[in-house]
Order: structure tokens, then C-alpha cells, then sequence
């Protein structure tokens, strides 16, 4: 088992395996890293995500030819445990043909048996545990995928960010996206008005309060004591529900919850199931007449000489009249 800057090292002197666990408390480096170490140009790869896993199909995956002279790549990434026979005769598919890949990613919360140096001992798989990054650590991640996204902001403006976000980094990385159609440097006040901070609890309470119908009030006119923008709690609820809504289609459509697929982010348990519990309570056209009774009232609050507050108190009264 090794740490995060000893695994670094491995990397930039080329000395890396072609098996690996990763696991620790930061679900984000989990992820990077796996798409870092899989990133094979015409591989063939198999990725379970989740309850997908199945060890025959996996283990068949990594026993075939394969095609072409390209790599056969297999990711599984899941909160639950791998059996460790199943994951010792995958390892072994790798160690008996060096042109195997394999990323076994770990998003559960039981460390005991990858913490174990003894694990891993017999085998040259590369375990590797990674923390949450630490606050220039997490700057400079958020700094690297603004590079590779063509995003000039400096790093005052990627700390503010990351502040919003409560130090998430992978919403802060997500940012990124909004960000790019932006021919100029990114400041703080482009943040502030282009960046709704999940983290952010008033608001959150706020919305959840408004979807269960209960009674809003006090909160809302705390978090308009506090300064908030009017349009910006529009905002705000139309990205939650936006979120509910990719929930319902995906949970619809598959059975379950995805956050990975969902989001493009892992996300912690309580989190999936609180989301996918709600987006399930509204019908496809309740969240169409949401959508649009918040779009138009956005769009009358950017209007000239009107009453921004009056205008929103109405707007979330109608929205409990339509759920």
C-alpha cells in the first residue's frame, strides 16, 4: 500500500504496474486516477460501475485475445467489496500477460484489507490510498484541468471557487465547463455570478423545504437578510431541480442511481438516495411546468423597475401550488 506523492513518483519515472486498487476518502482522486491509468488509445475496455460487476464477465474480459495487437482494459468501480478470490484471480490475469489493465476503484468505507501491506505483497498490483487534497493541492488540481480546458482564471479566483464549493473539488473541476466560452480571464465576480455553490447549506435547506411544501418563509427571508440575490435563488432552484430531473430520466431508464454517470461525480450514499427519492416524487410534465414558471420569472426579474422580491415570493408559492 502506498500513498498518493509515492504513487506520483512511480508515474513520472514510468515504473508503473498494469494492476491497480485505489481507495481512500477522496471519491475525486479515486476517479482521476482510474481514467489516468486507463486512458489507452484502441484498448478494449470493459467497466462495471456499481451493482454491474460480474466476475465472469470480467474475468473472460482479460482471459481473450487480444484484437488487433490492442490492450484489454477492465475498470470496476463500486462502493462494495470485490471478493478477494474473484479480485486475486483478476490480478493474476494481469500478472501472467503484461498487455492486461486492470482498475479495481474503491468508493466503500472499509480501508482494512487495501490498508494492509501484506495484501498486495505476493503480486506487483500497486495499492494506493488516497486522501482528501489539501487546500494547494486541491488548487493546483483545479489549476491542471483548467489548463487542459483552456480556462484562463488565476489562482485567487480558483481559491474563491473552491471556498463556494465548500472545498469540493470535483465541483469546482465541473465549473470548468461554464467557464470555457469565456474568451478572457475568469475573475471572482464571474464566479459570483455564474456559480451556484451546491454547498452551500441556506439555500439547500431552503429548496428542500419548497419541494416537501413546507413552510419556506423564515429561510427565505434569512437568506435575503444575509444579502443574497434574488435571482440568483432562482437560479439556484432551477439547477436542483435540473439535477432531480437527470435523476428521474436515468432511474427510469435503468432501474437505479448512477451518481458517476448522473453527475459525473461520485457522490457520498445519503446524498444518491435523498436526490433519487425526490426526483421520483414529480412526473415529467410537473418538472416541464416548473421549468418553465422559473425561466419566465428569471426572466421578468432581469426586467427594468420591478419588485425582484415580490416577484420571487410569488414564484415559490406557485411552485408548491404545482407539486
Amino acid at each position: 500500500m502506498m500513498y498518493k506523492s509515492e504513487f506520483d513518483n512511480y508515474i513520472k519515472s514510468g515504473k508503473i504496474s498494469n494492476s491497480f486498487v485505489f481507495f481512500g476518502e477522496s471519491d475525486f482522486l479515486i476517479d482521476m486516477y482510474t481514467k489516468m491509468m486507463t486512458n489507452i488509445d484502441d484498448a478494449s475496455v470493459l467497466s462495471f460501475y456499481h451493482d454491474e460487476y460480474d466476475f465472469n464477465s470480467a474475468k473472460a474480459h482479460l482471459s481473450q485475445a487480444s484484437l488487433f495487437g490492442d490492450r484489454n482494459v477492465l475498470i470496476i468501480k463500486s462502493e462494495k467489496k470485490v471478493p478477494k478470490k474473484e479480485l486475486d484471480v483478476l490480478i493474476n490475469s494481469c500478472e501472467k500477460n503484461q498487455d492486461n489493465i486492470f482498475v479495481y476503484a474503491y468508493f466503500g468505507s472499509d480501508h482494512k484489507t487495501y490498508n494492509n501491506k501484506k495484501t498486495f505483497a505476493k503480486v506487483s498490483t500497486m495499492s494506493v490510498r488516497f486522501f482528501n487534497p489539501k487546500d494547494f493541492e486541491a488548487q493546483n488540481i483545479v489549476a491542471a484541468v483548467a489548463q487542459e480546458k483552456n480556462v484562463n482564471i488565476d489562482k485567487y479566483s480558483i481559491s474563491h471557487l473552491l471556498n463556494i464549493h465548500n472545498g469540493d473539488v470535483a465541483l469546482a473541476c465541473n465549473e470548468m465547463d461554464k467557464f470555457k466560452v469565456y474568451d478572457r480571464e475568469i475573475t471572482t465576480k464571474d464566479i459570483e455570478n455564474l456559480v451556484f455553490g451546491l454547498a452551500e447549506i441556506s439555500i439547500d435547506d431552503l429548496i428542500k423545504k419548497l419541494l416537501n411544501k413546507k413552510d419556506f418563509k423564515d429561510d427565505l427571508a434569512n437568506i435575503l437578510e444575509h444579502g443574497e440575490d434574488e435571482i440568483r435563488i432562482i437560479t439556484a432552484i432551477t439547477s436542483y431541480l435540473t439535477q432531480l430531473y437527470m435523476f428521474n430520466i436515468y432511474i427510469r431508464v435503468n432501474g437505479a442511481p448512477n451518481a458517476l454517470e448522473i453527475l459525473g461525480y461520485p457522490a457520498p450514499k445519503f446524498v444518491v438516495d435523498e436526490k433519487a427519492a425526490m426526483s421520483l416524487k414529480f412526473k415529467p410534465n410537473i418538472y416541464y411546468k416548473l421549468s418553465e414558471l422559473l425561466l419566465e420569472s428569471e426572466l421578468k426579474m432581469k426586467s427594468s423597475n420591478v419588485d425582484k422580491n415580490a416577484i420571487l415570493l410569488s414564484t415559490l408559492i406557485r411552485i408548491q401550488k404545482l407539486i
